[in-house]
């Protein structure tokens, strides 16, 4: 592509069931100076919508006449999944667990180095965009190895957006990215299966935010107050079956001992109370559904120090656990580290 341009390509990952060709769009805007290539992936995961909006928002928006670098969208990158509404590939694998992929592998590890030689390992920095699963939602944040120098200061470009610290799960496209010397961040932002105008702001301000960080556009951003940083998190489990009501709110910050919502038994209308265990911030939860026994129903983040003007330091050792209280109910069973799917 000449320097000044924009254009929609396709990829393809690999062939649907029937043998034609899956085709995803691509959509490239080439500036006409030099700088970082940045790449937005969107829709790993084919019902998490509110990433394809951003990224059709942010690519919309830019001028190839005012752009250093270059800017790579994939708004659609499991596309049958996406034509299904499910989160799945067709034979039920997690696109997302496949990274950097394997030509010879299973389909998912096939579409999956297919992405990653045609596409990542070209770029500077890469954004993947997702959503809650499995009936949950997210507060717009991101999943970032706070650990690595590179991406604590590619995180920092986002300017006031919570972070959560995580190396990534093995397999997930955000943790191949990193491994390869590539800084990546995972987006995360509201839940499946909808467009959600409040969280695709948020979402696309964070990243126009990024484009000015790494002198791709120059936008002026003043914005350097400090961000919640949260360098640990842990889902709350449900002891028990039946309706689940929420009590508090996505965002909320709660302290131990608190109430964060009910499960109601709809047969006999035992009510029994989910406690907080710990003391921090409601980063994540359930819809109000009914609920298995052990089902991860609410997400809390510890918060850690930012540094100066907000930005992010290495993640830092997390605290004792506070002492139960005496008379206190017990804490639920908190949810493995894998209920945090990206």
């Amino acid at each position: 592509m000449p320097p000044g341009s924009s254009r929609r390509l396709l990829w393809s990952g690999g062939q649907a069931f029937d043998g034609t060709p899956g085709e995803s769009p691509v959509l490239v805007v080439n500036g006409v100076g030099k700088g970082p290539t940045l790449c937005l992936t969107g829709a790993i995961h084919g019902d998490e919508l509110n990433g394809i909006e951003m990224i059709r928002r942010v690519i919309q928006d830019l001028d190839p006449a005012r752009v250093n670098g270059a800017v790579i969208g994939v708004p659609i990158v499991n596309l049958e999944g996406f034509r299904r509404g499910s989160r799945y590939l067709p034979d039920r694998r997690d696109l997302n667990r496949y990274f950097p992929g394997n030509v010879t592998g299973s389909s998912a590890s096939r579409i999956a180095a297919s992405l990653f030689t045609s596409i990542i390992r070209h770029c500077d920095g890469l954004v993947d965009i997702h959503t809650g699963s499995l009936n949950r939602t997210n507060l717009p944040q991101l999943r970032a190895d706070l650990r690595d120098a590179g991406v604590r200061e590619f995180a920092n470009g986002f300017g006031a957006f919570m972070v959560l610290h995580s190396p990534g799960t093995a397999g997930t496209l955000r943790r191949a990215a990193t491994d390869a010397g590539i800084p990546a961040v995972t987006l995360e932002a509201g839940e499946p299966g909808r467009l959600q105008s409040a969280q695709v702001r948020e979402g696309t301000a964070g990243i126009v935010r990024l484009l000015d960080a790494l002198g791709i556009v120059n936008r002026m951003n003043l914005l350097t107050e400090p961000r919640p940083v949260y360098y640990r998190s842990t889902w709350i489990r449900s002891d028990h079956g039946g309706i689940l009501f929420s009590l508090v709110r996505l965002g909320q910050v709660v302290s131990a001992g608190d109430i964060l919502g009910t499960v109601t038994d709809p047969v006999t209308n035992t009510q029994n109370l989910i406690y907080s265990p710990v003391s921090g911030r409601v980063v994540g939860m359930a819809l109000n559904q009914v609920v298995m026994p052990g089902f991860a129903t609410f997400n809390l983040g510890i918060e850690a120090e930012s540094g100066p003007n907000g930005s992010l330091m290495a993640a830092l050792e997390p605290p004792p656990k506070p002492e139960s209280k005496a008379g206190q109910p017990a804490a639920p069973t908190v949810a493995e580290p894998d209920e945090r799917p990206e």
